[in-house]
């Protein structure tokens, strides 16, 4: 029996406003993610990435369509099958294009703030940010505030918050919008090194063309319209 997908999308479309105000935002997303898997999504600004990103991590639900996790079903056009806002916190972590750590927290007290939420006591809760900044290397900097780091060191503490959970599926928006180049493509090569590592299925939002090579299938977005441009075999 094969493994349920990370993530599939059915015909996901939005439409906001209607009669003559009617944008359709999106239209027909269709789109599978096996586990292990990163993709990128390309697209103008104003394409729909946005809308799809945010349908997939159950924050704007589609008009129509179906986005199922893990093999699980969660919603189902506008209606939510789970409790969005716990499963959630359970199954998927973000990046966005600024880190958002908390800045009068240390990166020590930022990365379990999920797992805390989530009831974990607090000392698993620092085990486990240990471990992940040690894996992302960034475990010297733990006693730091998020002002003493730098760009790329603050996305990789965002990156073990996203992580903290052990969630199924990252969603990442434009995560090296505020980097350089060099650093850009040490965040887009560290997606890919968590998603085949952990078995986490990946969707990043991005504009760099200069790393693409990094991913396993690109999808592009235009005019609300979602397609495969490449797809490429895990290695």
């Amino acid at each position: 029996m094969n493994e349920p997908l990370a993530i599939e999308t059915q015909s996901l479309t939005k439409v906001y406003g209607s009669a003559n105000t009617e944008v359709v935002a999106m239209q027909d997303a269709s789109m599978q993610v096996r586990r292990g898997e990163v993709v990128a999504l390309l697209g103008p600004s104003g394409s729909g990435k946005s809308t799809f990103l945010t349908a997939v991590g159950l924050i704007n639900p589609p008009t129509s369509g179906r986005v199922i996790i893990g093999g699980e079903l969660v919603l189902d056009g506008p209606a939510a099958q789970v409790n969005l806002r716990s499963f959630r916190r359970k199954h998927i972590g973000f990046v966005f294009q600024k880190s958002n750590l908390i800045p009068f927290l240390t990166v020590i007290e930022n990365v379990p703030v999920a797992l805390e939420l989530n009831r974990n006591s607090s000392r698993q809760a620092r085990k486990r940010a240990m471990e992940l900044l040690d894996y992302l290397g960034v475990s010297e900097r733990a006693d730091n505030l998020p002002a003493m780091l730098s760009g790329g060191q603050q996305q990789r503490v965002a990156v073990a918050r996203a992580l903290a959970n052990s969630p199924s599926v990252i969603l990442a928006d434009e995560p090296t919008a505020a980097l350089d180049s060099r650093r850009g493509r040490q965040v887009m090569e560290l997606f890919a090194q968590v998603a085949h590592e952990q078995g986490t299925g990946a969707i990043v939002v991005t504009h760099d063309h200069r790393t693409l090579e990094v991913f396993d299938t690109i999808y592009e977005m235009e005019d609300g319209m979602l397609k495969k441009a490449i797809a490429a075999p895990l290695s």
